[in-house]
């Protein structure tokens, strides 16, 4: 048995009698399942109108509250992504990568708590989430996409916000031959080379011997080229009390912290909390993907009863990506500010001036590439061994790799400075943030030096192997008995390794690197949101915004700087300016379940009214163990103004195991009340399970820390699932061919959500230098900034100093005093993301409203809906999180959607515009710097589509398509619309081409 079934009614009858076109065959549209199964229906439909039909029929015969997408044709889907398809369902919202639909939220919950399946089966990833990737399978090889929002005891958990299954085509589904082609041409206007870029795809299916035997071949071939523009405050914003400042005289100074002086206007009072940014970045990114998705399906039914599948997939996506950005990172010294009101305040304007110059300005660059390549391997044998007893075994054995593809690694960051900045402002009173820099002198590519460098290799693989048994007993009375058992192993793997070089004070010598390899474009003008223009400062920095920057060649500076400098870090090159093999960081995890249900199904009428209910029990059993090789660090270096090296002391290996199980009822009751009327209760509990890098042992420290502190991130193999109490109540109308009006109401109780808000730690023996005993005897004699302290230690700590530490030495590289933590220093500070299971329930509920109309005859139809979700408590942006504060109880991912679908079909005209809406929503409660929230705001898009069927040429149709038409830029800010985090300028993508079908 699949997840569901369909049920022959009246209204199917009537939709098939409408179409013209319903038979009654083997039924495998939603299951490899049994032969003549009398309770499903297949109908053969083409186009838009036929399209809706067939869904609108699954829907109204489905077990619980279901929605479906089917194609409109063999090879051709609504949206070229499925992602974009799904978007236009009741409840659902899209996250999208390089404006390309990727991952989906129902009803709220996020992409890990929706189990994703492709033919009713589990699929591996390798981004350590439990999310599926919508981008990586090719529409064309699709024949539907159900997503289930109640539960039943026969589904695979992990589903708390929906169960969505992936249906491609069957030879056998559909008899006889079969064939399509497609090719078009696509334009990204995100793009800065916009090159028109092909895609390919083809469709071939045959039946022989009686139709005893079939035969599907599926493949696809895309290119696309996309690029993006950005504006980010990289690292976050570090939020304080209002009572912090910059005066370490007294007892309210932390780093980042502002001074209370005539340099703030309006500055946050005591009762206040304010944020301060790190840092304000420029980049410009271009990327490359080619996608192949391939699948071979073999079919046997030598009698009615049997039937045997074996199918293989095969995806291969490779991302190639370039990058160049220009930043410019604030210090924390003594800053000059325009404030916005309490009682969250945020920065208008933000500046810091260096009188000494001297500070440096960033451009970094990357060049790096990935393979994703996955295959499957998939048995189905159907028996129906007499005329009530139905049996289905499904086994396949997956694989998920993603490696670089690259000599240069999975990712890597090359920057380069000009040590010859004295100011710093970014107005962030616009949508952009502005940024202006002062200089020594007028920026020149001669100013150029190579600074740090991260060459990272990582190598994730994911296998599942997978056993289901499905069963059916039909009694005499008219029910029936769902049963079943399943066995699911998952291994995970992940390997990383950096090269990282911590260079950032500099190497070489300005004059160095050929100004030839430093082309020269603008970037302020490269950004249409709005932006401000330094009229509330009133400080001493320069207000010019800056639009300069290089986009300089990665390999040449590359090669150079491999050849003339050195580095105390070796990748497999030989030198520091590639990545290694060696991997420091070894994850494994094993998770092994076993499950088993039981679901009473019974058919009856109440005053002649039909009703169906459904009630059944799963029972879940799931052990974990995590086996983890990590990098051990034994001190730490502070190298350069505002960074600090952690020093590696070898590896070590930690292993940790978990384990739960849990019986999970459900009850769905379905009735017609009147005629096409339908009323549904459901009620149901779930899980969702932890994503596996949470799960994931050992503790990982980021090798670069700041004076603030260092940053980590541990896994717990102990981690529970979350668990969901669910209730549906939903009214469903269908009141006229291929229309209908829907409304449902659901809620949600869930508990044991993980939170991963940082905790703060010390990991012994590792110190803080940039607060050691050698800084406390600077700040005594006056040194009060960063540079002052370092200068003054070493001055009388140096090597040449009266007094020489083995603490404080001079890099011969480029010069900068080192310092090295001591015994005596004060541990250092790191913020390590830990999950944990919380304890407090959050409820929240929600609201459905769907419409689907056909105005008669003309050919225009329509789709909207709405869906509304409370969420109970908003998160509080003036809460720090510290201690003594409260702690939040919030659900991310929650926001109200709507989805507008306008379509006309008739005379070979098919014609769709589709705008698509998504509330702001809490999209993580952290940040680089801690526990700081990010908001991503309201988001709408417009897409259209139109297509044409040649009279002359049977079966040959052109069409034209387009995404993001009114190019809409995405924008995520912190506690406060002023804080940005992150500005996304994408841009439209237009497609051209032609398909045939015969």
């Amino acid at each position: 048995m699949s997840s569901i079934t369909f049920k022959r009614t009246k209204l199917a009858t009537s939709l098939s009698l409408a179409l013209g076109a319903a038979t009654v065959i083997p039924a495998h549209a939603a299951e490899e399942g049994g032969a003549n199964d009398e309770k499903v229906e297949v109908i053969e439909v083409r186009g838009i109108r036929s399209s809706l039909l067939k869904a609108m029929d699954m829907k109204a015969g489905a077990d619980g509250v279901v929605d479906v997408i089917n194609a409109e044709d063999i090879g051709k889907f609504p949206d070229s992504n499925l992602a974009e398809s799904m978007q236009r369902i009741t409840g659902v919202s899209i996250d999208r990568v390089n404006g390309e639909g990727s991952r989906v939220t129902v009803r709220g919950f996020g992409p890990d708590y929706n189990l994703v399946m492709l033919n009713n089966r589990q699929m591996p990833v390798t981004t350590g989430s439990r999310s599926f990737d919508f981008a990586n399978i090719a529409s064309e090889a699709v024949s539907a996409v159900i997503v289930e929002k109640t539960s039943q005891a026969k589904n695979s958990t992990g589903g708390i916000g929906s169960t969505i299954n992936i249906l491609t085509h069957r030879p056998l589904n559909s008899p006889g031959l079969k064939a399509t082609f497609g090719v078009k041409g696509v334009e990204d206007e995100s793009s800065l080379d916009n090159d028109i870029t092909p895609e390919l795809s083809a469709l071939y299916s045959q039946t022989f011997a009686d139709d005893k035997v079939g035969v599907l071949v599926s493949a696809s071939y895309q290119e696309r080229e996309s690029g993006s523009q950005q504006a980010q405050v990289g690292t976050g914003w570090r939020s304080f009390p209002g009572v912090v400042d910059q005066d370490w005289s007294g007892s309210n100074a932390e780093w980042g912290g502002v001074p209370k002086d005539d340099n703030q206007i309006n500055r946050p009072g005591d009762e206040d909390v304010y944020s301060v940014p790190q840092t304000t970045i420029y980049r410009f990114e271009e990327q490359q993907r080619k996608r192949t998705n391939g699948q071979l399906v073999l079919q046997y039914e030598p009698i009615d009863s049997f039937r045997a599948t074996v199918d293989y997939t095969y995806v291969r996506n490779d991302v190639d990506t370039q990058f160049n950005d220009v930043s410019a990172w604030f210090t924390f010294v003594p800053s000059e500010n325009t404030w916005s009101d309490g009682p969250v305040s945020s920065p208008l304007i933000y500046s810091e001036v260096y009188p000494d110059g001297g500070a440096d300005l960033s451009m970094g660059a990357g060049d790096y590439a990935t393979r994703d390549e996955s295959g499957s391997l998939g048995i189905n044998l159907s028996w129906e061994v007499n005329d009530r007893l139905r049996l289905r075994l499904d086994y396949h054995n997956s694989f998920a790799e993603e490696t670089p593809n690259s000599q240069w690694g999975s990712s890597n960051t090359l920057s380069t400075a000009a040590f010859i900045r004295n100011s710093a402002a970014t107005d962030f009173t616009g949508e952009i943030p502005v940024l202006a820099v002062g200089t020594d002198n007028p920026l020149d590519p001669t100013d150029m030096r190579v600074t740090g460098s991260v060459f990272s290799f990582n190598k994730n693989r994911s296998e599942i192997e997978q056993t289901q048994l499905f069963g059916e007993f039909v009694f005499d009375n008219g029910g029936s008995i769902d049963f079943g058992l399943a066995m699911n192993d998952v291994d995970n793997r992940t390997q990383s390794s950096n090269v990282q070089r911590n260079d950032w004070g500099g190497v070489g010598g300005p004059g160095d690197l050929d100004p030839a390899w430093f082309p020269e474009g603008t970037v302020i003008d490269q950004f249409d949101g709005s932006k401000g223009d330094f009229s509330q400062y009133e400080g001493s920095a320069d207000t010019t915004p800056l639009n300069t920057i290089y986009f300089w060649d990665f390999a040449a500076v590359r090669n150079y700087a491999a050849e003339n400098y050195g580095s105390s870090v070796v990748g497999d090159c030989g030198n520091g300016f590639c990545p290694t093999t060696n991997f420091d960081t070894d994850r494994y995890t094993l998770e092994e379940s076993f499950s088993a249900y039981f679901q009473y199904n019974y058919e009856g009428e109440v005053g002649n009214r039909p009703y169906d209910v459904h009630i059944g029990l799963r029972y879940e059993d799931t052990d974990v163990t995590s086996t983890a090789k990590v990098v051990d660090y034994d001190s730490a270096t502070w190298i350069a103004e505002t960074e600090i090296v952690l020093n590696e002391s070898g590896s070590k290996f930690e292993t940790g195991k978990g384990s739960y199980d849990y019986w999970l009822p459900n009850f769905n009751f379905n009735i017609e009340a009147v005629d096409d009327v339908y009323l549904r209760a459901a009620y149901s509990q779930t899980i969702g399970r932890p994503d596996y890098v949470s799960i994931q042992g050992g503790t990982v420290l980021g090798s670069l820390a700041n004076r603030g502190g260092g940053s980590g991130g541990g896994g717990n193999p102990g981690l529970l699932p979350l668990e969901s109490d669910n209730y549906d109540l939903s009214a469903e109308w269908y009141y006229d061919e291929a229309s209908y009006l829907s409304v449902g109401y659901f809620r949600k109780d869930v508990t044991n959500f993980i939170d991963n808000t940082p905790f703060t730690e010390t990991v012994a023996p590792i110190t803080n230098p940039a607060f050691g005993l050698l800084v406390q005897e600077a700040i005594a004699a006056g040194a009060s900034t960063a540079p002052e302290q370092r200068d003054w230690i070493l001055a009388n700590y140096g090597p040449d100093s009266a007094n020489p530490s083995p603490l404080v030495t001079v890099n011969p590289a480029n010069g900068n005093v080192e310092i090295l933590g001591g015994p005596d220093d004060p541990l250092m500070d790191f913020l390590i993301n830990r999950p944990v299971n919380t304890s407090n329930e959050i409820g929240f509920d929600g609201w459905e409203f769907a419409i689907q109309h056909l105005f008669w005859d003309t050919g225009f139809g329509l789709q909207a809906n709405y869906t509304l979700v409370d969420a109970g408590e908003d998160y509080d942006n003036a809460n720090l999180g510290r201690e003594g504060d409260a702690p939040q109880e919030v659900i991310i991912g929650i926001s109200d959607t709507a989805n507008l679908v306008a379509f006309y079909e008739n005379y070979g005209v098919q014609a769709r515009i589709a705008y698509n809406w998504r509330d702001e929503f809490l999209s993580s409660t952290g940040q680089g710097t801690g526990g700081n929230p990010q908001y991503t705001e309201e988001y709408y898009q417009v897409d259209f589509s139109v297509s044409y069927d040649i009279p002359m040429a049977k079966g040959l149709t052109v069409f034209l398509e387009g995404l993001n038409i009114t190019d809409e830029k995405q924008r995520i800010h912190g506690r406060a619309w002023n804080q940005v985090l992150n500005y996304t300028q994408l841009g439209a993508r237009y497609s051209l081409g032609a398909r045939y079908t015969f």
